[in-house]
């Protein structure tokens, strides 16, 4: 049915009126920057000592990835996340090499039958999808469930970087002093039930801390220098923050107590 004009201004402009009826993304629909691909295929390949002629990808639009010839290939890929476990176990059972990308927030449970490389860096896929990603891989003697690695987390965080860096303008990180006071460092008091007050009559509203003008760096959004009084109650405002989060965590039952103490006999 055609859109008339009516049903026009219901939406801001008429491409708002369109976007409606586009498909949504899905993890499904990654496509991975080659940047990023490049980034891992070479850290695989030195860390494992295989040819990057071997590598293969399986996983395109309209692939059968079981048809797929694997004559001395290793599949070094991003595939559908929500088939992964089956790709994954398949792969285990035909002896299939591979080294796949996993969200991090599931890629615990790969660890019964291969080796999880958690990573755990929000990588900004091509269609716009963000996801937290780790790796999931049988390159690994099978005695090993999970390890980190260092080098593949630098890797991934350069080149996801350089990534993002072509689609927008990344907002600086930096670590304040306690004497600065800035509405992003203290939310979290709240969420912890602590109460903490910055009168007027102890702080001054600052944009830039003189350290950061010569480099023509400015305290985002900005912030408060507060009394020496004010920095206390912050300073125990922290040490309550820390052990309300440590008392958040959750605690070994006897029996999961036990399974550990068994292990290390």
């Amino acid at each position: 049915m055609p859109a008339t004009s009516q049903n026009k201004e219901k939406f801001e402009d008429y491409e708002g009126f369109v976007d409606k009826f586009k498909p949504k993304k899905t993890t499904d629909d990654c496509y991975t920057p080659s940047v990023v691909y490049d980034a891992i295929a070479e850290w695989v390949s030195n860390e494992y000592k295989i040819d990057r002629q071997t590598f293969c990808r399986p996983f395109y639009p309209g692939g059968d990835y079981k048809q797929f010839d694997y004559s001395d290939k290793v599949v070094v890929d991003n595939p559908p996340f929500s088939i992964l476990s089956e790709i994954a176990r398949f792969y285990v059972e035909s002896n299939v090499k591979f080294f796949l990308f996993a969200p991090t927030l599931v890629a615990c449970r790969y660890g019964d039958f291969c080796t999880v490389l958690p990573v755990g860096i929000i990588v900004e896929y091509e269609n716009g999808a963000k996801v937290s990603t780790s790796f999931i891989t049988n390159l690994e003697p099978l005695e090993i469930r999970a390890r980190t690695s260092p080098s593949l987390y630098k890797a991934v965080a350069e080149a996801n970087k350089i990534n993002t860096a072509k689609s927008k303008k990344q907002l600086p990180k930096y670590v304040y002093p306690l004497e600065l006071v800035t509405t992003a460092a203290i939310y979290s008091y709240a969420k912890y039930g602590i109460e903490f007050v910055v009168p007027r009559s102890e702080s001054v509203r600052v944009s830039a801390l003189d350290a950061q003008r010569s480099s023509k760096k400015a305290v985002f959004g900005c912030g408060w220098l507060v009394s020496k009084r004010v920095l206390a109650e912050r300073e125990k405002a922290e040490r309550e923050k820390a052990e309300r989060e440590k008392a958040e965590r959750w605690k070994l039952s006897e029996r999961e107590l036990e399974i550990i103490a068994d292990m290390s006999i």
